[in-house]
């Protein structure tokens, strides 16, 4: 099954600063640094010197992109960078995409800025799946306070993945009393192929989980499931590696045919504190729909899965998934200000908790839907 989806475009642009032209021709790669993980990935950093965008140009092979720079706390703030990518199986190169910039996933300071072995977090852009790509240019614009320091194109190549074992999905269990909803099979994190050497070794906790926020990871153009696992090893390495982050920021990622992912490690019937809805990461579990749903309707099959997922992690602590239930922002920088206790769905999507389109209007539109099934399989 392959589906196609719309690159995201994030509208408003400033004032431009140092655009560096297309040029015609390729130019030679500029002094990348290349960081290889233990599963045979990869991440190779383009420093936008001085600002500047970059011309077309030859690189590593890659699947997925985004900009990075030094500070987390900084942003964009107003400005863009755009990027255009040459296809490593037609040498086609792609139209200009702009790279989602609004800082919408993030660990909240509970869970730590720091990434493994004592990394430092960054600020970062969303990801852009683009497929098996070996050239890159990029087109940078400043926002009236300028741009972040150490700003940079990183590539990254998800690699084979480390060795899995022959059983790559969770067998279903005895659910708990009360409103259980069937276990659904999920992926482990062997199963896609992750490199545990990347990511920090302990584990944090939550309370228990009373709501689950629904995304759209905005970074597919065009994938088939069969490569969803490198799709979600680019996205852990680009959080880990390029964000600093320590681990993949999502509780559970489902693809269009309705497979369920295990995301951020610690045991998928444990209350693992994420890094996927910033001000609200307590308490709850973020689902990302792999893909772009902005006006793309989701495929039957990834709603399906998404309500298996939101009933049985809900009924686990017996929500309603058809319900509400109240949480408090931790951040200024969310929806909310600091300390403002807010009453969400008990399966809410992004936008409702950060001031972003996440997770699509096409998806977000479908979350009524995914209420009712997930209540009926929780049997209420």
């Amino acid at each position: 099954m392959r589906i196609s989806f719309p690159a995201v475009l994030v509208a408003g642009c400033t004032a431009a600063l140092l655009l560096q032209p297309a040029a015609t021709g390729v130019a030679a790669e500029p002094g990348p640094q290349r960081r290889v993980s233990a599963g045979g990935g990869s991440v190779t950093s383009l420093p936008l010197t001085d600002g500047r965008g970059l011309a077309p140009r030859s690189t590593r092979p890659f699947e997925l992109l985004g900009a990075v720079w030094d500070d987390p706390e900084r942003t964009l703030a107003g400005g863009s960078v755009r990027v255009r990518t040459r296809s490593a199986v037609t040498g086609a190169w792609s139209g200009w995409h702009e790279l989602e910039a609004d800082g919408k996933d993030g660990p909240d300071a509970r869970d730590g800025r720091d990434g493994p072995a004592g990394g430092t977090a960054h600020g970062a852009t969303a990801p852009l799946w683009t497929g098996p790509s070996d050239g890159v240019a990029v087109e940078v614009v400043a926002g009236p306070g300028g741009l972040p320091e150490g700003l940079r194109v990183e590539l990254v190549d998800p690699g084979q993945g480390a060795a899995a074992p022959s059983a790559t999905r969770v067998l279903p269990a005895e659910p708990p009393q009360g409103h259980p909803a069937p276990r659904p099979g999920i992926v482990t994190r062997a199963g896609w192929g992750a490199d545990e050497s990347l990511r920090d070794q302990d584990f944090v906790y939550t309370g228990p989980v009373r709501e689950v926020f629904v995304h759209h990871t905005a970074t597919a153009t065009a994938y088939t499931c069969a490569d969803a696992p490198r799709v979600i090893r680019a996205i852990y390495q680009y959080h880990v590696q390029s964000s600093g982050w320590r681990d993949i920021g999502y509780n559970f990622l489902v693809d269009p045919c309705g497979t369920v992912y295990e995301g951020r490690a610690g045991g998928v019937d444990q209350p693992v504190f994420g890094a996927h809805t910033l001000g609200f990461n307590t308490d709850s579990s973020g689902v990302a729909a792999i893909g772009t749903f902005v006006t793309e309707p989701p495929p039957q099959e990834l709603v399906d899965g998404i309500a298996r997922i939101a009933a049985w992690k809900l009924g686990l602590t017996d929500q309603d998934a058809a319900g509400h239930t109240r949480l408090v922002s931790s951040s200024d920088a969310s929806r909310y200000p600091k300390g403002t206790e807010v009453s969400f769905d008990t399966v809410s999507g992004h936008r409702d908790a950060f001031n972003t389109e996440c997770p699509g209007t096409a998806l977000y539109g479908r979350l009524g839907d995914i209420r009712a099934a997930a209540a009926l399989l929780q049997g209420r």
